[in-house]
Order: C-alpha cells, then sequence, then structure tokens
C-alpha cells in the first residue's frame, strides 16, 4: 500500500467545500478530493474498491471490494473485505475485515457503531461491529443483494436484489427482513427522500427510477430515465432525484436525469462523462457528485443551474463515491 498526492484537473476556483472520495475499482485505490484546494491523495488498497461511504460522524471512511487480482465479482476463491480507513489526511494503514465473498456495497447504521454490507454471492447482508472488528449476524435477501440504504430515521435498511427484482426491507434493530418489495427489473440502488415518505430504486435493466411509498410498501410509479440507471441521491428538500446514467461498456452513457418524484418526469438532463454511475450530493443540496466509471473522472454539479462545473480525474474506474463536509 502507498499514497500518492495529485492535483486536480479543474480549477477550484468558486469550488464547494468539503471532501469527497471514490472508490477506483480498476486500479484499487480510493482518492481522496479537498474540493475547494482540489488537492488529491491517492490511497493504494489490496483490493478492488466498488463503493465507499463515509461515516455518519465523518470519521470513518468504509470501502468494499474483493481481491485486486480478482476484481469485482471474486472468483478463483478470493474473499471479499471490508476497509476501514481514518477519514483525516496521513492517516494509518487501512484495517481489512472479512466481509463474505462478493461484497458490493456498505453503510453503517446511525451511530457507527454497526457496518452493512451486502453480499451478491451469498444472498445476504453481514453485519459487523466495527468496534470489535467482527461479525455479529447476517440477514438473508433475495438474490444477489447490490446498492444498500439507511432511511432517515435510521430503522430499516432498504436493501436492492438485482437479480430478484425486489427491494428487500430489514429492521436494523432486530437484523430480520420484514418485507420484499418487488419493484421491476435490474433493481441496483436505493435511496431516499428526507422525509422517508419515499425510497427510489434504480432500474438498470428497464432505464426507469421506480419510486416506493415506504408507508405502504409498495412500488407506485416508475419514471423514464437515460440509459442503465445506476445511483442516486435525493435533494434536502425532496424536490429533485439526481440519477446517473452509465450505459453499456460498449456504448457508455454520460447523463443524469433530473427527476421530480412528485410529478413523476425527467425536468432536465444534465451531460457527465462517460459512463456516470455514483452519484453524492452536499448536505446544503447545492451540488451533486458524480463519478464517470469509463472517463476515470469525477463531475460537479451545480444544482441551481443543473451544469457541470468543475471535473477531477481521479483513478481508473471510479464506482462509489461519498462525501463529508
Amino acid at each position: 500500500m502507498g499514497i500518492a498526492l495529485a492535483v486536480a484537473a479543474a480549477s477550484a476556483a468558486g469550488a464547494p467545500a468539503g471532501t469527497v472520495y471514490t472508490a477506483n475499482e480498476r486500479d484499487g485505490s480510493i482518492t481522496r478530493i479537498e474540493l475547494q484546494s482540489g488537492a488529491q491523495q491517492t490511497t493504494r488498497l489490496a483490493v478492488s474498491p466498488h463503493n465507499v461511504q463515509i461515516s455518519p460522524d465523518g470519521k470513518r471512511v468504509l470501502a468494499v471490494g474483493v481481491s485486486s487480482h480478482a476484481g469485482h465479482g471474486g472468483g478463483g476463491g478470493a474473499k471479499g473485505k471490508l476497509v476501514v480507513m481514518e477519514a483525516s489526511s496521513g492517516s494509518p494503514e487501512p484495517v481489512l475485515l472479512d466481509a463474505g465473498d462478493h461484497p458490493a456495497h456498505v453503510v453503517t447504521d446511525a451511530a457507527g457503531a454497526r457496518a452493512f454490507v451486502s453480499d451478491s454471492g451469498a444472498n445476504v447482508v453481514h453485519v459487523i461491529d466495527l468496534a470489535s472488528q467482527r461479525s455479529i449476524g447476517q440477514v438473508a435477501t433475495d438474490r444477489y443483494p447490490h446498492g444498500l440504504r439507511l432511511s432517515p430515521d435510521g430503522k430499516t435498511l432498504y436493501v436492492a436484489n438485482m437479480r430478484g427484482g425486489t427491494v428487500s426491507v430489514i429492521d436494523v434493530d432486530s437484523l430480520k427482513e420484514t418485507q420484499r418489495i418487488a419493484v421491476g427489473k435490474g433493481p441496483v440502488q436505493v435511496g431516499f427522500s428526507p422525509d422517508g415518505a419515499r425510497a427510489f430504486v434504480s432500474l438498470s435493466a428497464e432505464n426507469r427510477l421506480g419510486i416506493i411509498d415506504t408507508s405502504k410498501g409498495r412500488l407506485v410509479k416508475k419514471v423514464a430515465v437515460g440509459s442503465m440507471p445506476i445511483q442516486m441521491d435525493a435533494t434536502p428538500d425532496g424536490r429533485r432525484v439526481y440519477v446517473a446514467n452509465q450505459g453499456t461498456s460498449s456504448k457508455p452513457a454520460d447523463t443524469v436525469s433530473v427527476v421530480d418524484p412528485v410529478a413523476g418526469k425527467v425536468v432536465a438532463t444534465v451531460t457527465t462523462d462517460k459512463g456516470a454511475h455514483g452519484v453524492a450530493m452536499s448536505k446544503d443540496g447545492r451540488y451533486v457528485f458524480v463519478t464517470n466509471i469509463e472517463a476515470g473522472t469525477l463531475s460537479v454539479i451545480d444544482t441551481a443551474v443543473n451544469q457541470v462545473v468543475s471535473t477531477h480525474r481521479v483513478g481508473a474506474g471510479p464506482n462509489g463515491v461519498t462525501y463529508s463536509e
């Protein structure tokens, strides 16, 4: 493992405050970007990180992936790992914890005490106590659990099951799946409106964003977006959802669809870079950060004008992204 410093390709003039981390799956690294200065720090890992998540207190960076030699999807007996890093610059070496055969995404509970890791190979969500660094349980899901998010009230975990066509609803206290919601083809990731009244799911095989009424526990609407939508995030006022459209490897897309979830339609389309994939939003909703997996870049979108205002070159195959103030 080693650390290299670089400077963002884009000008940092007028840039937002805060820090963004990208999981660069194709070169086994995590890039830390100080947005105002444009300075970067890249940490090389022994795994190919598929997803990255900052802890609620902003002190830890969590990532999941398999051996750098295996690539996403595992194989060859490779074991997946949960990577735990200190968020501060110049932090100690990352800690690697066992996380099943094919870990896809990771989030923590509201206190940041437990990590929830979706294991697409075993059809479970692993629960890992971060203090003891040990597994304390697992929850069965539908087939190929992938993206997962914690509800705004911190009580439930929604998990997109790509091959099951469902979303699992998990009670984080009892660690039991309480419901499976049928949503459609190829659900990749989930998200929530800030009040928790709606959940969103990207339907990659339908080119649609699904909208779930969480009180009713069912899908109530589908909105046509771009080619192969992957991740999404909602603005703090709940009026807009930003959906990254990746496209295919042979024909990568380069757009973000801006959806009005109440009207159920796309109200704007933002051009980013090839293979738009991961999405994270600033706390005030002014900026959206999008990884472009085929271009190896991060786009910064100003939501006031729905335009890319800066672009940062990161590692190869940037996948997941997370933001910290």
